[in-house]
């Protein structure tokens, strides 16, 4: 159990460090982390580089997220000690896999801000929470056109998603929860430079079109 436990946990985390965005900047000859924002999340590239860069960088740390869960789910379910914890394990994955986005070995440890791997992750554990939030993301970014305060607000309501799922009996327990908690408190924290310049109303936005 303890060697299924800490295989997941590294191969989650090596998944997760993938850093799609600075490949794609590298792909198009620059270092993403020199321009705009110096982020190497796919809001970034997006500005910089264009939709086919960005939407491609999104999904593809989306991705991870849900092949890193995916993957923990068909370990644990497979090994006899570990297949009644499988819903344990794939919440390790899902934590894990979007510290390692944020904290990627190959980039010492500067990496994205979780948001597409923290969505691919929840797709993979808790399809309709994910998708609710979503729905939150796109209504605040619809209205505001900031892509921060959307993700900020769409964290935010993760936990209180969640925490109907179980009071419904729509998942097995309170660790999905305190996960979510954790997935939310992650993600404002690594948007606390944006919440200062929404407070100083210096936050870039999206114009519309």
């Amino acid at each position: 159990m303890l060697f299924a436990l800490l295989f997941i946990a590294v191969l989650s985390y090596l998944i997760g460090s993938i850093p799609f965005g600075y490949l794609a900047g590298r792909l198009a000859g620059i270092d993403i982390r020199k321009h705009g924002s110096g982020n190497i999340g796919a809001t970034n590239v997006l500005r910089v580089l264009g939709k086919k860069w960005g939407y491609g960088v999104f999904f593809a740390d989306a991705f991870k997220g849900f092949f890193a869960v995916r993957l923990a789910l068909f370990i644990a379910s497979r090994v006899p000690e570990t297949a009644s914890y499988t819903e344990f394990y794939a919440i390790l994955a899902a934590a894990i896999c979007v510290a390692g986005h944020s904290f990627p070995v190959w980039l010492r440890f500067k990496g994205g801000k979780g948001v597409a791997t923290s969505a691919g992750a929840l797709f993979g554990v808790v399809p309709i929470a994910a998708f609710a939030i979503f729905i939150v993301w796109v209504i605040v970014f619809e209205i505001t056109r900031y892509v921060s305060l959307a993700s900020i607000m769409a964290a935010s309501a993760l936990p209180i998603a969640v925490a109907v799922l179980v009071w419904m009996n729509r998942t097995e327990g309170m660790v999905l929860f305190y996960f979510s908690l954790a997935m939310t408190l992650l993600v404002v924290w690594r948007h606390r430079s944006n919440i200062c310049r929404l407070l100083k109303g210096t936050e870039p936005r999206f114009a519309r079109k």
